[in-house]
């Protein structure tokens, strides 16, 4: 699955546009290095996203095309 649609259905970020600029302007990385919005996520990766000055980390568990809003929690988890 590419990074923004996993951003996009995971709900850290609310609009796959959002997640695709953020990819764009290098404030999303996975497991450490930079990644543009094509980047294929794999269960187990590591992403961390950059608002301003914080920072979020979080650990793939799960992919999945779609899921309800009180499901999309499981699909990760804050480190």
């Amino acid at each position: 699955m590419r990074l923004d649609k996993y951003l996009k259905v995971s709900r850290l970020i609310k609009r796959r546009t959002v997640a695709c600029d953020a990819c764009n302007a290098g404030r999303i990385s996975v497991n450490g290095k930079p990644q543009k919005a094509s980047y294929d996520v794999k269960i187990g990766d590591r992403i961390e996203i950059r608002f301003g000055e914080k920072s979020v980390t979080a650990e793939v568990l799960s992919l999945e095309e779609t899921t309800k809003k009180d499901e999309a929690k499981e699909l990760f988890r804050y480190l």
